[in-house]
């Protein structure tokens, strides 16, 4: 095995984008027990990545502070010493997720993670897929608490967003997974800030309808549009990554013992003019935020196992579709980062590695 490798790193620690370049002295990963070195083909481009450039989403320090949450890629080296009971061979071809370090020639993965990767998906298609698939289900399933008795109506915030096109996808074969067939889908709404998004998601995603926040910059009266879209009923699971300008408006759009799922701030984490918390208590509402790096290496595994028996099934024959919007030679890494920066895109970003 090679003792250096290229990853992607920052000049002076943090920056814009254009301070991204391939560094060619990065030490390759040790290789501890219970992990197995993997040679990276893909890795996908996610906010968090951007707010690690940015020095305002720190790596986990004690294992890497190279970028990347996801990737696929080979098998290259399993401690020969360790019993491989568990099946995987040097060789293998994987995918899965990770605290950091994917955006590398190289990174190290504790092999419980580690996803058989389908003969019918590509290494593009798997080195974006699981930091928004496991995001998404852990929203809908982990923290929101999906019940198809329950959970009637759902709204993804940002809906040409790579994690909401695969919540959306979720929330409309959500109840297949938690009981019967004959269980009504629950409804799932959408907002987006341009029209081609809108229909995007209504008609490549199955969303059952959308508002444009666009036609609504007071950043409140989108809410009335959805409940009138709903039967004038408030929706029972809002996931929200907007922030908070919009933690009032989701208030007011909320049903009664509804659920708010906090995944991000892409408009600030302040909320707008005077917050009226009267809602909170009349609706018996809860908010709360979710982040899945911050989860316990538990938390993930269970989250992989729900995600293999659940979800992978449907990628593969084509119930669920995974968009990918770019695939960048991973020298173009700063394009890639410009691009999911400007919100030009519906669906994934995948850097590949050459």
């Amino acid at each position: 095995m090679p003792v250096s490798m290229r990853a992607v790193d920052v000049k002076d620690g943090a920056g814009p984008a254009s301070a991204l370049f391939i560094n060619d002295a990065v030490p390759v990963p040790e290789v501890m027990p219970g992990e197995c070195l993997v040679k990276i083909k893909a890795f996908g481009i996610n906010r968090g990545d951007i707010l690690q450039r940015d020095g305002k989403y720190p790596g986990i320090s004690h294992l890497t502070k190279i970028m990347g949450l996801e990737f696929s890629g080979v098998i290259a080296h399993l401690n020969a010493e360790e019993d491989i009971s568990d099946g995987w061979r040097v060789g293998d071809e994987v995918f899965g997720l990770l605290y950091g370090g994917g955006y590398a020639e190289y990174v190290n993965v504790d092999r419980r993670m580690l996803i058989r990767k389908p003969k019918e998906l590509s290494f593009e298609q798997l080195g974006g897929l699981c930091e928004t698939w496991f995001t998404a289900l852990q929203a809908l399933h982990f923290v929101g608490q999906y019940s198809p008795e329950t959970t009637r109506s759902i709204l993804w915030h940002a809906g040409a967003s790579a994690v909401s096109v695969a919540g959306i996808q979720l929330s409309r074969n959500a109840h297949l997974i938690t009981s019967s067939p004959n269980v009504q889908a629950p409804k799932v709404f959408a907002t987006a800030r341009t029209q081609d998004k809108c229909n995007f998601a209504v008609n490549e995603l199955g969303a059952t309808c959308t508002v444009n926040l666009s036609h609504h910059p007071d950043k409140r009266s989108w809410a009335d549009d959805i409940k009138a879209k709903n039967g004038g009923q408030g929706v029972d699971l809002v996931i929200d990554f907007l922030g908070g300008p919009y933690l009032q408006s989701n208030l007011d759009v909320l049903a009664l013992d509804g659920c708010i799922v906090q995944l991000g701030w892409l408009d600030g984490p302040v909320s707008q003019g005077n917050l009226n918390i009267a809602g909170f208590l009349t609706k018996r509402a809860r908010v709360q935020g979710s982040q899945l790096r911050s989860r316990s290496l538990e938390y993930q595994i269970k989250l992989r196992d729900f995600f293999e028996a659940n979800v992978l099934p449907g990628l593969v024959d084509g119930r669920f579709k995974h968009v990918v919007e770019r695939v960048i030679p991973w020298e173009r890494v700063a394009e890639a980062h410009q691009l999911l920066e400007g919100n030009r895109t519906k669906g994934k970003v995948v850097c590949v590695v050459g």
